[in-house]
């Protein structure tokens, strides 16, 4: 295949499962990178009269020019499933680096700054199971992406993750694509997520969304802009969501939403406010072809271990914190500790359970005490692009549910639950939407592997049960039937300030929070706790605004 008259580069052919196709789509991209790489060369070497300076076109740093293109395939050199387009990237670069060029080399200590990148499975070292999930990610996506390579922790659940997300974006449903990827866009940057922003930028822009829509939210169009105040009011109090907000986004004539199209912009919206609290909670780096995730300035000898420098490589084994969340003053007991509590706990449920009275005290208790639960504003957390052209009223942000002045009813989940209400109607109105979301939801709940750091054959359910419970009482939802006294037993308050944190403020996480808690713990089980918070979080969400429609409804 020759290149496209307009000198592109075709890309989309890397993401065939034909290593055929990808063949030829990898020519396509070579004989376009070395053009414009030898064209460069030759403005180099014979520069412009001081006339046309500023007059010819930038071939490296024009979207879509060299820059850009090199940045893709070093990202495709680390992150493609695929054997082949790994290796001919990689000598793409190669050819590229030989004519005189500068290539670009990754930023960063690999896909998360929480992680060691030395403890996340390795692209190209994956088993039979794990491929196949990589190169679905990577075909549907035209990507392998950072939050997909910490997610594979647990690849029960990142399938079903891939397959809702697949089915939200891509699959035939009640908005055009464009949309669907300016909703992401829109709910990502209600907590400054320029991560998710930069990704569904690209996305938009891909399936032919207009450019202009991404100067700012007024640019887009009314439809649009109409939800911008949902979009504020699930992202940080969803329970002051009212069946005249759905009304409002009905009912405004020519640019009114349809029942179906709602429903499908609510899931959008809390998948990503979610999916934001993910990105921090894990600190996920930027992506290796995105802002901030590689750079062309040449590596200092800081940058280098003593192997790289006697293999002349190209500072592969940048610094990297230590494996274990250990030191040598830390407990040790931390771990027996909680287990003889969830024993404890366990002995009490069986001699006596607490009266309804009782157990409507401690859930009021616990919601006084999140209250008091915040995270530090003086700690350092990972620079962010300005991303707050894409909504409006920057100043609203999280409050507590009950604060002081404040009362809004708590929410009985026997009254309205995602089993009994939520999961029908999201389901009516966007068919096997609400069976994906739902399958999630039990899987992240239910996943265990019955080990608690280096202990086996544990019962978790107790712990994952508190956990999911504590984020639901934040948002002022309650479970009659549980016993709120055992949130503060098993979750200390380095814990709840980690939980609160991610969950209400994600922006504000940082590498301190995350090392502080389960100390003991593994990374995986650390990821383990973020997917219960991000899923006990889109489920209040999608309580609170699925049943303000149910009310307009009805």
């Amino acid at each position: 295949m020759a290149a496209d008259r307009d000198g592109e580069a075709r890309w989309d052919g890397l993401c065939s499962r034909d290593a055929g196709a990808r063949d030829v789509a990898l020519e396509n991209v070579r004989q376009v990178v070395l053009k414009r790489s030898e064209a460069m060369v030759l403005l180099r070497e014979k520069p412009a009269p001081p006339a046309a300076e500023g007059l010819l076109p930038s071939v490296q740093g024009a979207p879509g020019g060299l820059n850009e293109m090199l940045a893709r395939l070093l990202m495709l050199s680390k992150r493609c499933p695929f054997r082949d387009v790994r290796e001919k990237s990689e000598a793409i670069l190669r050819n590229v680096q030989e004519l005189g060029v500068r290539i670009p080399r990754p930023l960063g200590q690999g896909p998360s700054r929480f992680i060691p990148e030395m403890e996340i499975l390795q692209v190209s070292t994956e088993d039979t199971q794990m491929h196949t999930l990589f190169a679905e990610s990577f075909t549907t996506l035209g990507r392998l992406d950072n939050i997909t390579l910490v997610m594979v922790f647990h690849p029960q659940y990142l399938e079903s993750f891939l397959k809702t997300q697949h089915y939200l974006l891509q699959m035939d449903g009640p908005l055009p694509l464009h949309y669907r990827h300016y909703i992401g866009i829109m709910a990502a940057a209600r907590h400054q997520c320029s991560y998710l922003v930069n990704l569904h930028v690209s996305d938009f822009l891909h399936v032919g969304g207009d450019p202009k829509w991404l100067n700012g939210l007024e640019n887009a169009p009314q439809k649009l802009q109409n939800l911008s105040e949902l979009n504020k009011i699930l992202a940080h109090r969803p329970w002051l969501i009212t069946k005249e907000h759905i009304e409002q986004l009905l009912k405004t004539e020519e640019h009114s939403w349809s029942l179906a199209e709602l429903i499908h912009a609510v899931v959008l919206l809390t998948h990503y406010h979610s999916l934001a609290s993910f990105t921090f909670g894990c600190g996920i780096n930027p992506e290796i072809h995105c802002e901030g995730g590689h750079t062309f300035r040449p590596p200092s000898v800081s940058d280098y271990c003593i192997c790289d420098i006697t293999n002349g490589n190209q500072g592969v084994c940048e610094m990297q914190g230590p494996v274990r969340n250990l030191t040598t003053t830390e407990p040790f007991c931390e771990v027996e500790a909680l287990m003889e509590k969830m024993k404890q706990l366990q002995e009490c449920r069986d001699e006596a359970k607490a009266s309804k009275e009782e157990k409507a005290t401690r859930f009021e208790k616990e919601k006084r005490e999140s209250m008091l639960v915040c995270c530090s504003e003086d700690e350092e957390t990972a620079p962010t692009r300005d991303v707050s052209r894409h909504f409006e009223d920057t100043s609203y942000g999280y409050k507590d549910f009950s604060r002081h002045g404040m009362h809004v009813p708590t929410l009985h989940a026997q009254d309205y639950s995602w089993e009994d209400h939520g999961y029908s109607l999201v389901n009516r109105l966007y068919p096997d939407v609400g069976q994906l979301i739902d399958e999630k939801f039990h899987i992240a709940y239910d996943l265990t592997y019955n080990t608690m750091a280096m202990h086996k054959d544990v019962d978790t359910s107790m712990l994952r049960r508190a956990i999911w419970n504590y984020i639901h009482c934040m948002f002022g939802i309650r479970y009659d039937d549980y016993d709120y006294g055992e949130i503060n037993q098993l979750l200390d308050r380095s814990f709840k300030v980690y939980i609160k944190t991610v969950v209400c403020m994600p922006e504000k996480t940082t590498k301190r929070m995350y090392d502080s808690f389960w100390r003991q713990f593994k990374h995986s089980e650390k990821v383990h706790v973020n997917l219960l918070l991000i899923e006990a979080r889109m489920q209040a969400e999608l309580l609170y605004a699925l049943r303000a429609i149910t009310r307009y409804m009805t």
